[in-house]
């Protein structure tokens, strides 16, 4: 993909080209927001960016060829810039996923398993609330999330809640919609299609510093 390039501010973000679908969806949600916005898979680039976004909609085991053909691998293992898994991207952040039994980039301690929905439909299709996990109710990123906020979801797989988990959400049972561990977090869901919440939720990411995160 040619680098998309669009500037309104100083807060730039990179949105890194994984060869993934969904990536223009991100890229116009930051651009509302007034970010500076690049879609690319450059690592200077990306190393340089005050915000790194990794999308991705499709399989594990595809992105993770994508991204270790494009060398970006230990660059995004290196980042020191918060840094925002979305959907697909979220499990790239795991050590391990069980759609393809591939191993993914090892920034959040975690694994993505087959969703147990307890015979609800599959895939997890629409929106639902989200839980703040217990002792993580004051994360900057979660500020002004409430229980009655809806985000939008697609996925039949999910990483299973542990320790890093910021928020959860219940379908059949209980899985880790939020996840974070320093300036790596990520989101289950698709923010930039979670109307008001999910414009709360990025506008949030992007007033985050690393200092906030450390």
């Amino acid at each position: 993909m040619t680098d998309i390039v669009v500037k309104n501010s100083k807060n730039s973000v990179i949105v890194v080209d994984t060869g993934c679908a969904n990536i223009t969806s991100v890229l116009c949600a930051f651009e509302r927001l007034g970010a500076s916005v690049a879609v690319s898979r450059d690592a200077s680039l990306i190393q340089s960016a005050d915000k790194v976004i990794i999308p991705g909609v499709g399989t594990a085991a595809q992105a993770m060829m994508n991204i270790k053909e494009r060398n970006l691998t230990t660059v995004l293992q290196n980042l020191t810039q918060p840094t925002l898994g979305i959907c697909l991207g979220m499990q790239l952040m795991t050590d391990f996923s069980a759609e393809g039994n591939v191993a993914c980039l090892g920034l959040i301690p975690g694994q993505v398993l087959p969703l147990e929905s307890k015979g609800l439909r599959l895939p997890h299709m629409g929106w639902n609330t989200l839980q703040k996990a217990a002792g993580k109710e004051n994360h900057p990123l979660l500020t002004g999330l409430t229980p009655d906020d809806y985000v939008y979801f697609v996925h039949s797989f999910a990483v299973a809640p542990s320790e890093f988990m910021l928020a959860s959400c219940d379908y059949g049972s209980q899985f880790a919609a939020i996840i974070g561990k320093g300036n790596y977090l990520g989101m289950q869901f698709h923010p930039e299609r979670s109307s008001a919440a999910g414009r709360k939720l990025l506008q949030n990411f992007l007033a985050l510093t690393a200092a906030d995160l450390a």
